[in-house]
């Protein structure tokens, strides 16, 4: 009997062991995809982007798509892939993580295919108050008034975190250029050390942030238009305050090469491109991200803001400059470091 049982044991390990499957680690007609992104991509993503390539990819080829999601702060997401997380798509914050990606050999320094040079979308950032502005907060200037509890991620591990300080510090330089046709250095050190000083909770992610926000924690918070926007879409009590000059952050899409083999790309490869198609960029903006492909598409969100001087990471000469310059030279060591 017990030899019996054993050989049946065997047997069956052999079918399943010659069982068909699926590239991509699915089941015999089903492809798996697994995306690691920011934490502010998950709703676009998971109510409509992943459901709509899944229902075009099964009429054209057949096969079922399963999506796997992980969500957190762009330098946290991009720490994980670099420890060895199995994505097979990255949607990052900045494109400073991407680089570090190719640095590692995760990604090739040919990573983009598109136009756009890999950014898939991209927001303004903007300040939320509370309902009535009882702090009257105007700009980010603002922010430095006494007795003002500010929210913002942390550096370290947020993207979004780091869009914020360059927004800052951008938004008088671009503000004193117009007004005296310099940059005002010393101005914008000055402003971002003095709203600083009111941060009073650094939370691991943009997505986090709001979340303290919403609960009642704090009197502003800096943050991405479309979390703003979805909080209002929410009914939550507070108010978008839209500063004179912001910042546009700008969200880079690569496929993580190292975790793909050669019977998943096409499918991978095929999900990257779907992102920047009509269908896809339209449902960005419903979601408040705004189109990187077609600005027409922008103008079908009506609660988007008009930005009076508005800049990107360009201004301060990419990333490659922004991150050492800003982010490291001014903020760390100037104003962090105090």
């Amino acid at each position: 009997m017990k030899a019996n049982l054993l050989f049946f044991a065997v047997f069956s390990m052999f079918l399943t062991s010659c069982l068909p499957s699926a590239p991509g680690g699915g089941t015999k007609g089903t492809r798996q995809i697994t995306v690691y992104g920011f934490s502010i991509m998950k709703e676009a993503l998971e109510k409509e982007i992943y459901p709509a390539f899944a229902a075009k990819w099964k009429k054209e080829k057949g096969e079922d798509v399963l999506f796997t999601s992980s969500f957190a702060g762009s330098e946290t997401v991009t720490n994980q892939i670099l420890q060895g997380a199995p994505a097979d798509i990255a949607i990052l914050s900045i494109e400073r993580d991407v680089d570090r990606l190719i640095q590692a050999g995760h990604v090739p320094n040919d990573w983009y295919v598109t136009p756009q040079k890999g950014i898939v979308n991209k927001t303004p950032f903007v300040i939320l108050v509370r309902a009535g502005n009882p702090k009257q907060i105007k700009d980010f200037a603002d922010l430095a008034k006494d007795g003002v509890k500010l929210i913002h991620p942390d550096p370290v591990s947020s993207g979004g975190a780091q869009w914020s300080i360059l927004a800052i510090y951008g938004s008088e330089l671009k503000k004193s250029e117009a007004e005296t046709g310099a940059k005002d250095a010393n101005r914008a050190l000055n402003t971002l050390k003095s709203i600083w000083k009111n941060v009073i909770s650094t939370p691991g992610s943009a997505r986090e942030a709001r979340t303290q926000f919403e609960t009642g924690f704090g009197d502003a918070l800096i943050t991405y238009e479309l979390e703003g926007l979805l909080m209002k879409d929410a009914k939550a009590p507070f108010e978008i305050v839209v500063p004179k000059s912001t910042i546009f952050s700008e969200h880079p899409v690569a496929i993580v090469d190292r975790n793909v083999t050669a019977e998943e790309r096409r499918v991978v490869e095929a999900f990257r491109n779907f992102l920047w198609s009509e269908e896809a960029q339209k449902s960005f903006v419903k979601f408040h991200f705004r189109s990187t492909t077609n600005e027409n598409l922008n103008s079908e969100n009506a609660q988007f803001a008009k930005i009076e001087m508005p800049f990107a990471i360009d201004y301060f000469g990419g990333w490659s400059k922004a991150y050492p310059d800003v982010i490291e030279g001014i903020f760390r060591n100037q104003v962090q470091a105090k």
